[in-house]
């Protein structure tokens, strides 16, 4: 059996993480000004250089805004975040989205499936049909959740592929982590097979090349789980 390495977080890690979770308590507000990275580098015992290396990256998350002579304020993450922002989100709630993020990401899928479905439906192979097929397969005989939330993101990411679009498949990619953990958050209430279903139904609409069946199953099996019968909202 092997064991994998174990490794301690940084002191940049550290200090990204605690502003982080201090932003999204609340107990650092929109808007308000940091101390000087002078200042919290003393505050908090660590060199300039972690602070500074820190600064700079929770500004990419758009969890930081830092403005030329004038200082560094906490931005809206919301209007200005990135992916990572969403996972650090994620991170901070245990693992969990929120009912308005499930929502906000499920309607994305909507929109972006559909648009792949109709690209996808124009000029897909029969060898590109059967390794969706493959994937269906592998999503039904999974023997963990886990296993079978992999499957599903493979059928969508080479769905996305066979699309032609360059861009969904990045998106989808962008978005691997918190989609699993919603296919995760299915099979748990609904079960594997319910999972295989919406999938390997989803295959025999792009099989038989029809879009608009494609399109409506799309919008109905991911419906409900917005505001259906099979709804993966977090508690």
């Amino acid at each position: 059996m092997d064991f994998e390495k174990l490794t301690s977080p940084s002191l940049r890690e550290l200090f990204v993480e605690q502003l982080e979770h201090m932003i999204l308590s609340g107990k650092l507000k929109i808007g308000e000004k940091l101390p000087s990275e002078r200042q919290l580098a003393e505050m908090m015992q660590v060199s300039r250089g972690v602070v500074n290396g820190g600064i700079s990256d929770l500004e990419k998350k758009g969890f930081l805004t830092v403005q030329p002579r004038s200082g560094t304020y906490v931005a809206d993450y919301r209007s200005r975040g990135t992916i990572e922002t969403l996972l650090s989100i994620m991170k901070y709630n245990g693992g969990r989205l929120r009912k308005e993020e499930v929502r906000s990401i499920l309607e994305i899928r909507i929109a972006l499936d559909s648009l792949a479905a109709r690209l996808c439906v124009e000029h897909i192979t029969d060898e590109e049909v059967a390794v969706l097929f493959s994937h269906t397969e592998h999503i039904k005989n999974a023997v963990s959740i886990d296993e079978a939330s992999e499957a599903a993101f493979a059928f969508q990411h080479d769905f996305a592929m066979f699309s032609g679009n360059t861009l969904i498949p990045l998106i989808f990619q962008s978005f691997h982590t918190p989609v699993k953990t919603l296919w995760e958050r299915f099979c748990v209430l609904h079960g594997i097979s319910a999972l295989y279903e919406n999938n390997y139904t989803l295959w025999t609409f792009i099989r038989d090349r029809n879009a608009d069946r494609a399109v409506d199953w799309i919008q109905s099996s991911i419906g409900e789980s917005i505001h259906g019968t099979r709804e993966i909202y977090f508690e």
